[in-house]
């Protein structure tokens, strides 16, 4: 985007992970490289590419693939933002001290360099999604990262599911949330609870750019990933999407393909969204002081 533009092309990075993270990682380099190639300004990649979803079991060992940020990993790819002036959003796993560890998203622009990071909110403990075993939450709040391009919102995976972390982000000025993810089904589940599992994914995410006026980018891995015990598995479903601010889906990726998304992005439509439904001016913030509690039950 160039000064006083009203548009923005963001690039999605779909991929399948495999056993060795060296391999992940120069895939993750090429593909980011297609969509600069064609046009992308601002480039997502999915959660956690460097290495196959290792939050399936609970092992040890996966701590050596954690790294600092900024790291080599982050430093790899500031270099090819720079050479390109793009800016990139990079999932990595954060080793921050000893014993000290968090999921979190590294933001490189341009020449400008590496820009920031946020760090996962919400840590989920799930069947196959053990993730509070590695992560700590995170401790740097809500983001908005302000480029030349535009302001871009970063949040992670479960965080997709809060509409608080939508909100809290997009007031602070987001043009686009961005949603690193990593999310699929069970085989063993019945199609209609994975329809119904892909059709709430997709819906809440939706809901938060109508709700808050801007877009959204989900940026999800596909392909089968077996748990390291031998314990079943999880099958990620792909299709990651782009929503306007008025909910609409502009392009979603293939369930059980790899793929390079590209989608220009008209900045214009959010205000022009928010005028017509000025959800932001209508808020109560004077009512708004309980959602802090747990639960009112009055307890």
């Amino acid at each position: 985007m160039t000064a006083g533009s009203q548009s923005v092309c963001v690039g999605l990075v779909q991929m399948r992970c495999s056993e060795n993270p060296a391999e992940n990682m120069e895939k993750a380099l090429a593909r980011t490289r297609e969509a600069i190639d064609q046009g992308a300004e601002v480039i997502c990649l999915q959660e956690l590419f460097r290495s196959r979803y290792f939050c399936q079991s609970e092992d040890e060992r996966h701590f050596a693939l954690a790294e600092p940020i900024p790291g080599p990993t982050s430093d790899a790819f500031a270099e090819l933002a720079k050479a390109h002036d793009v800016t990139i959003i990079a999932s990595l796993f954060e080793r921050r001290a000893p014993g000290l560890y968090h999921n979190t998203t590294a933001v490189l622009d341009g020449t400008r360099g590496y820009q920031g990071k946020y760090r996962k909110m919400h840590i989920p403990d799930d069947p196959r999604y053990y993730e509070k075993y590695y992560f700590a939450p995170g401790d740097l709040g809500f983001k908005t990262f302000v480029t030349p391009r535009a302001k871009l919102g970063v949040l992670i995976c479960w965080d997709q599911w809060y509409p608080e972390a939508a909100r809290l982000t997009a007031l602070q000025g987001a043009d686009v949330l961005f949603y690193p993810t990593a999310i699929g089904w069970h085989p063993e589940e019945a199609d209609d609870v994975k329809a119904a599992q892909h059709a709430a994914w997709e819906t809440i995410q939706r809901s938060h750019a109508i709700a808050n006026g801007c877009y959204v980018v989900a940026v999800n891995r596909t392909g089968f990933e077996p748990d390291p015990r031998g314990e079943g598995g999880i099958q990620f479903w792909g299709q990651s999407f782009v929503a306007a601010p008025d909910g609409r889906i502009l392009c979603r990726a293939p369930v059980d393909e790899e793929a390079v998304l590209v989608q220009t992005l008209d900045l214009a439509a959010i205000g022009r969204q928010r005028h017509g439904w000025p959800f932001f001016r209508d808020r109560r913030i004077d009512a708004y002081s309980a959602v802090t509690a747990r639960y009112l039950d009055g307890g």
